[in-house]
């Protein structure tokens, strides 16, 4: 067993602890950390946050980002979710502000749900735009009782002048008339298209097919069909559709909806025609990138987007998990918990067109003050046991391998007596491809999570690995070389110890710096 050593860095202490083989007694924990403990702390989350975004009552729901160009900032509606909600009337539309997504003020309720036997009880999500002083919001109506209205789901209109008093306007009601399904008809995007006109993309199904279907409009009240945009893929249903423009690529990014999938992907092309094409042969679909276009794993859903003109950020929400059970993920074929904390990232653009996931730098200046903790080396099987994290947290630092297949993670709610932890591990899935796992180990840990892995990326032909992690209470993002992002709830985190772990190899961390806010 190899020697243990203390680091002490101001009030920060570090502990490099060999891994017990088979067999072997644990090893025993001799440091002190700054509040003289190592233990397991039995935390909870807090009822208001504010880095990823949570009401103090109740979750945030389908995020529909928009950029005000005359407050000069952004607006995030959401469906609010109650629990329990009323039983036909619920999720009305509430919304935060926002200047850098990384500090937000509530708005309250700005659209609420209409009767239960009106077609709006329920709500859902859609999109806003701005237009000669009026900013137009369709959205989706959710009828309680489709005998009685006449169509499951429809898009409906409010208006507002101020974005605080909202309008609802019954006379214009888009519906999927005889083409397409009149129960799946939601999650409106309206886009000022190339052409000049708006047009509006609509989650539909037509014969049984999932479809994007769209409408086109000179004015915002008046709209015609234009047919299918984009067929979707196999059986699977493109939810929450966003369409932009950036740089020279157009992208559709949607939340499929297959319960094996659930997670927020793209397509891109050079022109919308191009887009389009992307699916529409379904024995050759053009993905994006090496990955089916995934942006980040099922910890992330529902994600659109809004520039300011300068960047593009990215709004999702990061489900609960049932029980607080860390291992409740919803893998298929069930499906996580619905609604939770509102998550952004920064869109990352590279040279091909293809899209990544990035922190929100105004995240990142959260975090003034740092700890800075001196390089180490972890040999072998071995781990570097950390001092207890706060409620809200930044963790920086580059890790080296020595080999393509060197495994390497970081586990967190971690204390010297936890029979169970829970780790994200940098798994080599071959030499040339790697692949964020979540695992719960311990001696009574099951090990592999599955249904909330992440998505496939190259390994680093530098064996270099620029890791940031970024923690509000339970919730927690990992960056990877701004070209993975990795999101998931771990429950338990604040208030706990952490470790940086080597399983095998040689991995060298320089670089590491710890901010609590």
């Amino acid at each position: 067993m190899m020697n243990r050593t203390i680091f002490s860095i101001a009030t920060l202490a570090v502990a490099l602890i060999a891994l017990p083989a088979c067999g072997d007694e644990d090893p025993v924990l001799t440091h002190r950390d700054w509040e003289g403990t190592d233990t397991y702390y039995a935390s909870t989350d807090a009822q208001k946050q504010d880095i990823y975004y949570k009401p103090y009552v109740g979750y945030v729901g389908d995020p529909m980002p928009f950029y005000d160009p005359v407050a000069g900032d952004f607006k995030i509606m959401y469906l609010q979710d109650f629990r329990p909600n009323p039983v036909a009337t619920y999720h009305p539309i509430w919304a935060v502000s926002t200047a850098d997504a990384a500090s937000y003020t509530s708005l309250g309720e700005l659209i609420p749900c209409g009767a239960a036997t009106e077609i709006d009880a329920a709500l859902g999500t859609g999109s806003t735009i701005y237009h000669e002083g009026v900013y137009y919001t369709f959205y989706t109506a959710h009828s309680a009782d489709a005998s009685v209205t006449g169509f499951g789901e429809a898009v409906m209109l409010a208006t507002s002048t101020d974005f605080k008093t909202w309008t609802k306007d019954r006379s214009l009601l888009i519906t999927g008339g005889d083409t397409y399904s009149r129960t799946d008809f939601r999650d409106p995007f309206v886009f000022e298209g190339e052409d000049g006109k708006f047009h509006m993309l609509v989650s539909t199904t037509s014969n049984g097919k999932g479809v994007l279907a769209e409408f086109v409009s000179s004015d915002l009240r008046s709209w015609s069909s234009a047919g299918v945009f984009m067929t979707m893929v196999w059986d699977r249903f493109y939810e929450c559709p966003d369409l932009f423009k950036m740089g020279d690529w157009w992208y559709l990014v949607y939340s499929e909806m297959h319960s094996a999938i659930r997670r927020v992907q793209y397509f891109k092309g050079r022109t919308l025609d191009e887009l389009r094409a992307c699916t529409a042969d379904e024995g050759a679909v053009v993905w994006p990138d090496s990955h089916e276009g995934f942006l980040n794993s099922r910890g992330f859903y529902a994600g659109k987007t809004a520039s300011d003109g300068t960047d593009r950020y990215m709004w999702g929400w990061c489900p609960t998990r049932s029980g607080n059970n860390n291992l409740n993920v919803g893998a298929a074929p069930s499906e996580p918990e619905w609604a939770g904390n509102l998550v952004a990232h920064k869109l990352v653009q590279h040279p091909d067109g293809s899209l990544s996931l990035g922190e929100v730098p105004a995240i990142a200046g959260l975090f003034a003050q740092a700890e800075t903790i001196p390089d180490f080396t972890l040999p072998g099987d071995s781990y570097s046991l950390m001092s207890r994290l706060g409620a809200e947290n930044r963790i920086s630092f580059t890790v080296t391998t020595r080999s393509a297949t060197d495994r390497f993670g970081i586990s967190l709610v971690r204390g010297s007596d936890s029979k169970r932890y829970y780790s994200i591990v940098f798994n080599p899935e071959n030499e040339s491809t790697r692949k964020i796992n979540f695992e719960e180990e311990g001696e009574e840990g099951i090990g592999f999570v599955a249904g909330i892995d992440g998505y496939p990326f190259p390994t680093p032909s530098d064996g270099v690995y620029r890791i940031t992690v970024v923690t509000d209470n339970s919730v927690v993002s990992v960056y990877v070389n701004d070209e993975v992002a990795y999101t998931n709830r771990i429950y338990g985190i604040a208030r706990n110890c952490w470790s940086i772990n080597s399983y095998g190899g040689e991995i060298a961390i320089t670089g590491l710096k710890v901010s609590k806010k």
